[in-house]
């Protein structure tokens, strides 16, 4: 008995040897996931095919569109560069997916207007959405409707006039031809009340 006691203290050891084996256990998992994480984040391989990374918006005050696009839209900052005290350049990432713009301060004295180019941005509650920008002051010149082609949508702009549409396309995603489903919309008695 009195070795047992003795043994008292390397039994403390090998009590702690299951918990280390325990531990050990509970480690393999997170080296698996750990070894899984990179090769999920890592950005897809495009080899010879081309990617879109961003679009480059030119603004007269960056710091006013970033306003815009952050504190109404929701982006979210990636990057910011400035000169002297003079935000010139700033990337955002969408609120809601890996999408990116650039907002790069325009030359003094250059247009900036974008014919032909229109900003798209997609959201499911696109009423909801627009009556909270509404609420931040946003000036909404038409309320969203349902277009010719299926898809709910709004035209807005942002403080240098770019043409933004705010748009949910639900189930007439990437459908062939969609006219006669708006059709429809525009012939049932709630769209007759707009």
């Amino acid at each position: 008995m009195a070795k047992a006691k003795a043994k008292s203290s390397p039994k403390k050891k090998v009590a702690a040897a299951p918990r280390k084996r325990a531990s050990a256990k509970a480690k393999k998992p997170a080296v698996t996931k750990a070894a899984a994480k990179p090769a999920a984040i890592a950005p897809p391989s495009s080899g010879d095919r081309l990617t879109f990374n961003h679009a480059m918006i030119y603004a007269k005050d960056v710091s006013r569109s970033l306003g815009f696009y952050r504190d109404l839209l929701g982006f979210k900052v990636v990057d910011e560069f400035q000169h002297d005290g003079i935000l010139l350049y700033a990337r955002l990432r969408a609120p809601g997916g890996d999408g990116t713009i650039a907002l790069h301060l325009a030359s003094p004295g250059s247009s900036i207007t974008s014919d032909g180019v229109r900003l798209y941005f997609e959201i499911r509650d696109v009423d909801g959405f627009c009556r909270k920008l509404q609420a931040k002051g946003l000036y909404i010149p038409q309320t969203p409707r349902m277009m010719p082609w299926g898809w709910r949508h709004v035209y807005i702009n942002d403080p240098d006039g770019h043409e933004i549409s705010l748009y949910w396309a639900g189930e007439m995603r990437m459908q062939k031809t969609v006219m006669q489903a708006a059709k429809d919309v525009e012939k049932a008695p709630l769209a007759k009340g707009r």
